[in-house]
């Protein structure tokens, strides 16, 4: 029944309108070399912003435009770790003195896992 029902059509598409009456939009070819000496050319809109790079389709190396369309390079920005960040925020005096305090809190057993303080409180009593 199948088989019935793609009769006449192949597999794949064949379109049966014609090109008769239609305007095609203004195209350019644009022409790229990579490093391996391949050149190739790729076809585009004229209103298509034209890339400096294209991926090259014989050996995949980034190849460049022949028209002298110059590669536009960003600014990277410089890399933030937690230390820069924590820096932004407070005065390196500050976060000694909230370590201390923490240090504190820890050693008393008001902070911390509980593993911890069931050791200390053993120590406290033996010595006691």
């Amino acid at each position: 029944m199948a088989e019935r029902t793609l009769r006449g059509a192949r597999l794949g598409g064949q379109s049966f309108e014609d090109e008769r009456g239609i305007e095609f939009a203004a195209r350019q070819q644009v022409g790229y070399r990579c490093p391996e000496a391949h050149e190739f050319e790729i076809t585009m809109s004229i209103e298509a912003e034209i890339p400096a790079v294209w991926e090259c389709p014989r050996c995949g190396a980034e190849a460049l435009s022949t028209d002298g369309i110059e590669k536009v390079v960003k600014a990277e920005k410089p890399v933030r770790t937690h230390w820069d960040m924590l820096l932004e925020r407070r005065s390196e005096k500050e976060l000694e003195d909230i370590l201390k305090e923490r240090l504190e809190l820890l050693r008393d057993g008001q902070i911390g896992p509980a593993h911890l303080h069931r050791a200390n409180a053993r120590k406290r009593k033996a010595s006691a």
